[in-house]
């Protein structure tokens, strides 16, 4: 295990702008971040960064946290692992105690399989350059390719030797050799097992795999190692240098199998070179080989990326809209290059990306083109031969149309069901204005047609939003708890977005419509009755702990000496011996008091909380330490009392009064329970006694509250 002394000197040096800038393009406003969040597609920024208080959130998805946090919701990492992912890019040495062989399990195996595929990696590259077969046949291809060494040895590339005859094991027998488990060299789909789904495996035993089983998946074939966004080698593509004899089988390409730390359908060939570019740049550029983008880098022009000998996905897409809403398409020439470049172009503007297409001169793509021309060529003929997406779609389909009427109708209504799926309302207007132009069609034609279809689109959309929420629901999500249904619920207010309730809510802080997260944070509640109340409350000590309370002295709350929020809330509490009811809230309540009465400052506090082992309590934090969703929520009040005092004066004792009534009908639901369980008739008696003592103090509370006059 990790000390705990050194955990503290990660979690302090760790700047979480630094952090998260590893990983999403930042733009600075003022002193604070902000981006389109990496957790969910968006076109508007909603993801907040702030540096002061060492905290994300996003607006729209609702997550939030630390920068470990960060690192463990978006790398999909244990709380262990992304101390050490900190330590390591904080150069931090790590003197580990003694783990647990569950500990040791838990947290090695995926850095077990990323160590073997680095091992790959420089087992492929030695033998390209320092064995016979590898020199003669891999590097004299690359160069053939003109690929310089300084490209080849800085992209990983190597040669997956031959073998003997049928005995293809020249790499398994040195990775055993070399103390790799063979679990790991199958799991990674570096080597396959002959045994594979044997049947004599009896029902309930875990299949072993059987070392002499195994046999090389990669062998006489150049190799291309696929590196994760942080630039860990995860997965291997390679490409065979020999032609196809008839009545053999035949792969042009094998890739690595899926696994813990590889998929490819959210892969990008190049990403971890490219990221910084296409920020800088603003620009993405998107091929379709492993040679298209090595050669583009080894001219200069780094933003290229190619998807992962996967058809273009939406995960793919995503992957590189963190970096720059602009893409340019430069796919092949040829009918499966063209069939493939207008599938992009629509996926990408369902985006709401900004969609160019570059087609290269006859016999040309972007590997050929650029190995025979300068780098300022290049960019003077990506520069003149960009088109926009719809100019490019337009020009080939209705190529060879003018004689045929009905051929032409379906090409231009095929643009125009390509143009609805344009978010932007004055980019689909511009579209149609050009179109019209451009088809001798009618605005008003083509606009019907636009929306019709976009309806469609829209509707099919939230089908399919429907049922990812209902599959995510089902999975759950990596903060410890299924707390997914917080982050789309369909008919939820979306704060954040623009959207504000009309109504002030009755309580603190709290709107009266659920907020988003509140889904999830109610699927650890014991007890809903007091669960609102209780998240209320936890948002004023989370938001405004040590805020003092300056209230007038005609008040009833007046004292000399001004309490802060949490000396408030928690002298309310003693006052009528009471606490919270559900312990998930209980705890941080208490640990929040724990570092209060430490002499720690609000925002020290809630890091504390944030960097914390107990990820639920960080999920809870990270939920309830953002004040504005609330903030809008209760914006007519806030438009009339400028200072945040006198906002604080005003709720957070009705937020205590909410707690009380709430309480009140926890109790009545108790008592009402009890009736009808066959007591006796005293006992009877002495509950609905007690029932309507209870009654009265409600009406009481809710008149002050101002729930009943």
């Amino acid at each position: 295990m990790i000390p705990q002394e050194t955990i503290q000197r990660i979690l302090d040096t760790a700047r979480v702008e630094e952090v998260v800038g590893d990983f999403v393009p930042l733009k600075r406003v003022r002193s604070e971040y902000w981006a389109c969040c990496p957790f969910h597609g968006e076109k508007t920024p909603s993801f907040h960064v702030v540096p002061a208080k060492g905290i994300y959130y996003c607006f729209g998805c609702h997550k939030g946290g630390s920068a470990v946090g960060f690192v463990m919701e978006h790398e999909h990492l244990t709380y262990p692992e992304a101390l050490r992912y900190l330590a390591r890019k904080y150069n931090i040495e790590v003197v580990e105690k003694d783990e647990t062989p569950e500990d040791k399990l838990r947290s090695e195996r995926k850095e077990s399989l990323y160590v073997v595929s680095e091992y790959a990696k420089s087992f492929f590259q030695d033998q390209l350059f320092n064995t016979g077969e590898g020199r003669a046949i891999g590097l004299a291809y690359f160069r053939s390719r003109g690929l310089e060494e300084e490209t080849i040895k800085k992209y990983g590339l190597g040669w997956a030797p031959k073998g003997g005859p049928g005995n293809q094991r020249v790499f398994t027998d040195k990775a055993l050799a070399q103390g790799y488990k063979a679990e790991y060299l199958v799991e990674t789909g570096l080597c396959a097992d002959r045994n594979a789904g044997r049947e004599d495996t009896r029902e309930g035993e875990t299949e072993q795999i059987d070392p002499a089983a195994l046999r090389d998946r990669f062998y006489e074939r150049v190799v291309f190692p696929i590196q994760s966004l942080s630039g860990r080698v995860m997965a291997f593509g390679a490409r065979t240098l020999k032609s196809k004899e008839e009545g053999k089988p035949y792969a042009k390409y094998v890739n690595s199998k899926e696994s813990a730390i590889y998929l490819k359908n959210k892969s990008l060939y190049g990403i971890s070179f490219a990221r910084a570019e296409i920020a800088r740049q603003d620009k993405c550029y998107l091929v379709e080989g492993y040679l298209d983008v090595l050669s583009m880098h080894q001219l200069g022009i780094t933003n290229v990326v190619a998807s992962c000998g996967t058809a273009l996905t939406e995960e793919q897409i995503a992957l590189f809209q963190r970096f720059s809403p602009n893409v340019t398409v430069m796919y092949d020439g040829d009918d499966a290059g063209i069939k493939a470049t207008l599938r992009a172009i629509d996926m990408c503007l369902d985006a709401g990306m900004n969609v160019r297409v570059v087609l290269f001169p006859d016999g040309h793509d972007p590997d050929s083109y650029s190995r025979i021309h300068t780098k300022e060529e290049v960019e003077t003929f990506l520069a003149e031969a960009e088109q926009d997406c719809i100019a490019f779609k337009a020009g080939r389909m209705l190529e060879g149309t003018e004689n045929d009427p009905l051929r032409r109708a379906d090409a231009i209504n095929a643009l125009a069901d390509t143009v609805a799926r344009v978010p932007d309302p004055i980019k689909r207007g511009t579209y149609v204005e050009y179109l019209s132009r451009t088809c001798s069609v009618r605005d008003g034609d083509l606009e019907k047609r636009v929306a019709l279809t976009r309806s469609r689109l829209l509707e099919e959309k939230k089908k399919l939003s429907g049922r990812k929420l209902r599959q995510n629901q089902a999975e759950g999500n990596a903060y410890g708890g299924d707390y997914s249904g917080a982050f789309n619920t369909g008919s939820e207010t979306v704060y954040g977005d623009g959207q504000i309730p009309a109504d002030v809510p009755d309580a603190g802080a709290a709107p009266k419509q659920e907020r988003k997260q509140a889904a999830a944070l109610m699927e650890m509640e014991t007890n809903h009755v007091m669960g609102k109340a209780e998240r209320d409350i936890l948002n004023f000590i989370l938001t405004h702990g040590t805020t003092p309370l300056e209230f007038p002295s005609d008040s009833e709350f007046y004292s000399e000496t001004p309490q802060m929020v949490f000396e408030f809330i928690e002298a309310a509490f003693e006052a009528d011996e009471v606490t919270f009811v559900n312990e998930c809230y209980k705890k941080v309540y208490d640990a929040y008091a724990d570092e209060f009465y430490k002499g720690y400052g609000q925002d020290e506090i809630v890091r504390h909380l944030l960097d914390g082992e107990d990820r639920q309590m960080a999920y809870i934090v990270s939920q309830l330490s953002v004040s504005e969703p609330y903030d809008l929520s209760i914006k007519n009040l806030r438009d009339s009392m400028t200072a945040e005092v006198t906002w604080l004066n005003t709720y957070v004792p009705k937020s205590v009064l909410v707690f009380q009534a709430a309480r009140l009908e926890n109790r009545a639901n108790e008592l009402k329970a009890l009736l009808g369980t066959g007591l006796d008739e005293e006992k009877e008696l002495g509950i609905m006694l007690e029932m309507n003592r209870v009654k009265k103090t409600m009406i009481a509370v809710n008149r002050r509250i101002g729930r009943e006059k």
